[in-house]
């Protein structure tokens, strides 16, 4: 089946009992054995949920793996992700990753003994030499978050798995409608659903998927032994949002783009960020591994200060200012002091997060009004 047809019927089957279309919500915490261990399948609700198992046999299809694990949120994935190393092994990470994903990499997994090197991961020759013998783990994010850096999946999969590293990506950013890492040999794809796979800014919830059967059981058993599971209701609005993901993805690139080109000629305006750009470093990759161009972008100021930069966050009517990112509404956010907060400001610098960066997540509203939102908060 082609994308916009698993979508809506990859795992989902009309309810047995009633016929009813829609997944049912199976609100309950246990289940009845006719005896020890005699059961349909379903024994505690920590570890299988009817509703949980539909929604992950749905995603699974969509990156093309044959294992998903569903968690209460992306952070929660990503910690389960990274409970599969021990103490003693390093994670080699993009500089100019989500906040809260180094927070957890700094602040958590390092006190057990996990370390991380933060480096530009889109010279895959620079992550070849950053390898060394403790190097379990590579985590890309592609497009990064904010900066819109491209990272060539597949040549870092070939470069790891020839010191059989395992390689995550967190494709939260591109959504499986863009980018499909598994087909590029990741190991592992990571989702925060809340985000494009929900699409309607209603939920928390995460997602890993893979192929590899290994990684899939022990992930397996980390999501029951650890219990950072979401409820079904949870797992039914992650399903319904799926449904549309195609249409709200392909509207919210297309205004995404035009935004991008609108903001490049604005005389207040110093860089745009945005892999659709021929000008942007990454174009001919992201060209190469997605579907479109996504419906993120990044713009910083002539004025590099925070207070310039609050004063468009203030004047916005149309894009909100808020955390978290591709719902159907368009939103505006400050990293320096929001998702990006807990990055120590030299690194943030370092990497070209500057004081006035503001990153947008395009909405599917008229583009024209979302155009003109921007000029009267810039002007």
């Amino acid at each position: 089946m082609k994308f916009e047809t698993l979508v809506i019927h990859a795992g989902v089957h009309p309810d047995p009992s009633t016929g009813a279309i829609m997944t049912p919500i199976f609100q309950t915490s246990t289940y009845v054995q006719d005896g020890p261990g005699n059961h349909k399948g379903y024994e505690y609700a920590r570890t299988q949920n009817p509703t949980r198992t539909v929604l992950q046999e749905n995603i699974a299809a969509l990156e093309n793996g044959t294992i998903a694990c569903s968690f209460g949120s992306g952070l929660a994935a990503m910690d389960a992700i990274i409970k599969i190393l021990k103490s003693g092994d390093e994670v080699i990470a993009s500089n100019d990753m989500y906040g809260g994903s180094f927070r957890l990499l700094d602040r958590i997994f390092k006190d057990f003994g996990i370390s991380t090197k933060l480096i530009p991961m889109q010279d895959p020759e620079l992550v070849k030499k950053t390898i060394s013998e403790n190097t379990k783990l590579i985590w890309i994010e592609t497009p990064t978050n904010p900066l819109l850096n491209i990272v060539d999946i597949e040549a870092v999969c070939n470069i790891a798995h020839q010191k059989n590293i395992i390689v995550c990506v967190d494709n939260t950013f591109a959504s499986p409608y863009l980018q499909k890492p598994l087909d590029l040999g990741a190991d592992l794809v990571m989702h925060s659903a809340t985000k494009y796979l929900g699409g309607h800014s209603d939920v928390v919830h995460g997602i890993v998927v893979t192929k590899n059967k290994d990684l899939g059981e022990r992930l397996r058993f980390i999501q029951n032994a650890s219990g950072a599971v979401p409820g079904p209701m949870d797992c039914f609005l992650i399903l319904r949002g799926i449904k549309t993901l195609h249409i709200r993805v392909q509207r919210a690139c297309e205004n995404a783009m035009k935004i991008a080109e609108f903001l490049s000629t604005h005389p207040h305006v110093n860089r745009v960020l945005y892999p659709g750009f021929p000008s942007h470093p990454g174009h001919e990759l992201a060209k190469k591994q997605m579907k479109m161009f996504g419906g993120m972008l990044s713009f910083d100021l002539k004025d590099e200060s925070i207070e310039a930069a609050n004063k468009v966050l203030a004047g916005t009517k149309l894009f909100t200012c808020a955390e978290s990112l591709g719902g159907v509404e368009s939103l505006i956010g400050h990293p320096a002091s929001m998702t990006h907060a807990s990055l120590p400001r030299e690194e943030r610098m370092k990497s070209g997060l500057t004081d006035s960066l503001m990153r947008l997540s395009v909405g599917i509203e008229n583009v024209d009004d979302l155009i003109e939102d921007l000029r009267q908060a810039l002007g």
